[in-house]
């Protein structure tokens, strides 16, 4: 960061020292301000020292102009031009930003001028850590409108390093806003920000709707592992809240605790999905999840038991199958469907949940949507997965917004 600020501030100074070229009397001209000649000698001295790498005699030149009694608004602005430069050149942040604070408030520094000069003296002040300082100077880039994407990103540190959660939330989640309106991808470090805050300020909601924003732009597996853990733990999850959840954890390469394997094959035995089970519990011990042996051992014989109920469940699918296509109604088709998705069937589960939506779901027709668009995702129909999951209005908070991670999740696939 240090070395950052310090060539900021000699950029800043060296295109405003430019400004008016290598002698004092370049401004010479009726519509044009120039030095007095009191001034002259002592800021030509000046300049010919900076010119010669002579800082040392640069600054004390620079002095001696701006102690004249007689001088001039534009003697002390060029002046100050001079230190601010041989300043940056001795690496000397605190007094060139002092020489250049007085060039930016004596009202002859051109717009570009001012953006160059504000810019350094951002740097600078937060490199020396006076972050209320740095952002008043970012906010006054903002307004001048030469503020870039990397000024935002300081300003919000700025107020995060002062403990100004709420500031660095809305500051930064606004200027987000508009970047995702103007079709923009908002920077992983901004988003972090925004959650980071909003989690200080112990305000959940806010820091899972923005987390969501992160798995959309930046679908890591510890993004989806905060969403999810998080999710998962939940009060008031059903046996099939907890199993879709799970469902989303698997394919997010987020279900990592061997008791959540565990926990996800016993609910898709008890849920009818065996083989759902079988391939849950073989994740988990390839992962190695299961440390000690009594877990280990608790886990093999829960696998045995899935293997013999996904045999017999497996082998009834064909009569399932007559049965669910002669039923006037949808729930046993999409009973088939569970079954299928759960042998890695896609096709065909996403051919019997369709058909079984098609005439009518007597219940769970949140989940049966939901599962017809994990049958498509699987089979890489991203579009039409993704129609699937949008179309899911549900007035059952954890599947609509189940459904809008399922979407997110979808849309980074």
């Amino acid at each position: 960061m240090l070395k950052k600020s310090l060539s900021a501030v000699a950029f800043a100074v060296a295109l405003s020292i430019g400004a008016y070229s290598v002698t004092p009397v370049a401004h010479a001209g009726e519509d044009k301000p120039k030095v007095s000649a009191a001034a002259a000698k002592p800021l030509k001295a000046a300049q010919d020292a900076a010119q010669a790498k002579k800082f040392d005699e640069a600054v004390a030149k620079a002095k001696e102009a701006l102690a004249l009694p007689n001088k001039t608004a534009f003697d002390a602005y060029v002046a100050n031009s001079l230190l601010a430069f041989a300043y940056a050149q001795q690496r000397n942040n605190t007094a060139a930003a002092q020489a250049m604070e007085a060039q930016l408030d004596s009202g002859f520094a051109t717009p570009q001028e001012q953006a160059t000069i504000l810019k350094g003296l951002t740097a600078v002040a937060y490199q020396q850590k006076e972050y209320k300082k740095a952002a008043d100077f970012g906010q006054r880039m903002i307004k001048a409108g030469s503020a870039d994407a990397d000024t935002y990103t300081l300003i919000a540190q700025s107020y995060y390093l002062q403990n100004d959660f709420k500031n660095t939330a809305t500051f930064m989640g606004n200027y987000v806003n508009d970047q995702i309106k103007r079709g923009q991808t908002p920077k992983e470090q901004s988003l972090q920000l925004i959650v980071d805050s909003y989690g200080k300020q112990d305000d959940n909601a806010q820091a899972t709707n923005w987390l969501e924003t992160m798995v959309r732009y930046y679908p890591k597996e510890n993004y989806w592992n905060n969403l999810l853990y998080t999710m998962i733990r939940s009060d008031g999850n059903t046996d099939r809240h907890s199993l879709n959840i799970y469902r989303l954890m698997q394919d997010t390469k987020t279900l990592k605790q061997g008791s959540d394997y565990t926990e996800m094959a016993q609910i898709a035995i008890d849920q009818g999905t065996p083989g759902e089970a079988v391939t849950v519990i073989e994740q988990g011990l390839a992962a190695n999840a299961f440390e000690d042996k009594a877990t280990l051992d608790r886990n093999q014989r829960l696998l045995d038991a899935a293997k013999k109920a996904a045999d017999a469940d497996k082998s009834g699918l064909t009569k399932l199958e007559a049965e669910a296509k002669a039923a006037a109604t949808g729930d046993v088709d999409i009973a088939l469907g569970g079954g299928f998705l759960s042998y890695g069937m896609n096709d065909k589960a996403e051919e019997a949940i369709a058909r079984g939506i098609q005439k009518g779901v007597a219940k769970n027709a949140d989940e049966a949507q939901i599962l017809l668009g994990i049958a498509q995702l699987r089979q890489g129909k991203k579009a039409e997965a993704i129609k699937t999951f949008q179309g899911v209005k549900s007035t059952d908070a954890t599947y609509d917004r189940l459904a809008k991670l399922w979407t997110l999740h979808a849309q980074a696939a």
